[in-house]
């Protein structure tokens, strides 16, 4: 094996640790929608979450993590779409927003 063979082995190596780290991180922040969504008592829409951002950030130790930020749509009326975002640092859930929408008890 030489070195350009090498190169290669760990480029695509990092590429599978990126593609499944990115679904795991899909999945979590598909969870903090909807999850977001069922306390306010407004519907989590589509049941998907988009990706909207991908960034280094740093996490509360200092290390080095990638912040993730995803877009949702939720409704509070049923015949309206607002958008949420969740925001991921690493594996751990760091702020969950949506936009301002109508309580109807």
């Amino acid at each position: 094996m030489d070195m350009l063979d090498l190169l290669l082995f760990l480029f695509l190596a990092a590429l599978g640790w990126f593609w499944f780290d990115s679904l795991r991180a899909i999945e979590v922040a598909r969870h903090a929608g909807k999850a977001a969504c069922n306390r306010a008592g407004v519907q989590f829409l589509d049941d998907t979450v988009a990706s909207v951002a991908l960034a280094l950030g740093r996490d509360e130790m200092g290390r080095t993590a990638l912040r993730r930020t995803y877009r949702f749509e939720f409704s509070d009326t049923g015949d309206n779409r607002l958008e949420g975002r969740v925001i991921l640092l690493g594996a751990r859930l760091e702020s969950v927003e949506m936009e301002p929408f109508r309580y109807l008890p």
